[in-house]
């Protein structure tokens, strides 16, 4: 079979067949799903955890420091979103994917992009400092979260493959990971309006400010400066 005729198949035969669905109760993996038509639906939330402004650090600084850098961030940034129950869907490079789902899932989700923020300033920033004194390089980071259906089917080929996560939520927190690290933390409006008060106000302040998203139609979203400190 050539190339050619192989590509032809697969497309064909992937757009002609039948969908296999099942709702899912857990975060899917890669060996619950098959490379067939195989999905599996979830009710979820996703948080975008990202390095800001990477591209300038690699052009500027040695490839070990930013390797550091990238490495610490990460860490700091799994860790404090394991400890909400995500579950780690995906690297790319410097951020990471997860996925929460269940009882709260919205209000573990956006505790953890607040403790990443106070990790990112008080242990990543603070560590970097005490090892590269007269550095002057800050670091800095966004999350986004949304939440939304997920269909999770399996992409790629046979020994290079990995999971698919279609629906808004996760498209949409990726975008907001993009945004300005004015604000660290960005979360959509649904996200917004199922939080409990103790994600939502500050010593009776609410926390978050709402924002016009001007490359999505304006739609409305929230941003936040603030932290959530470790016990």
């Amino acid at each position: 079979m050539t190339l050619k005729t192989d590509l032809e198949t697969y497309a064909y035969g992937t757009f002609l067949e039948v969908w296999k669905e099942r709702d899912g109760y857990v975060v899917p993996s890669d060996t619950s799903v098959t490379l067939s038509n195989d999905a599996v639906n979830i009710d979820a939330t996703v948080l975008y955890a990202d390095l800001a402004d990477s591209t300038v650090m690699v052009d500027t600084k040695q490839p070990q420091f930013a390797a550091e850098v990238y490495k610490t961030f990460l860490y700091c940034a799994v860790k404090v979103i394991r400890s909400h129950s995500g579950e780690i869907t995906a690297y790319d490079g410097d951020r990471v994917m997860a996925v929460f789902i269940g009882e709260k899932k919205n209000t573990r989700a956006v505790k953890a992009a607040l403790q990443i923020n106070w990790a990112v300033k008080n242990i990543v920033q603070a560590k970097l400092k005490s090892v590269y004194k007269n550095s002057t390089f800050t670091c800095n980071h966004v999350v986004g979260i949304d939440t939304s259906k997920l269909l999770v089917a399996k992409t790629g080929i046979r020994g290079s493959n990995d999971l698919v996560w279609v629906g808004r939520a996760a498209n949409h927190a990726a975008k907001l990971s993009s945004l300005p690290h004015a604000r660290p933390t960005y979360i959509s409006a649904d996200i917004y309006k199922n939080i409990d008060d103790e994600a939502k106000t500050s010593n009776g302040k609410d926390m978050w400010t709402a924002l016009k998203w001007n490359t999505f139609d304006d739609r409305l979203i929230y941003g936040s400066n603030y932290w959530w400190s470790f016990a």
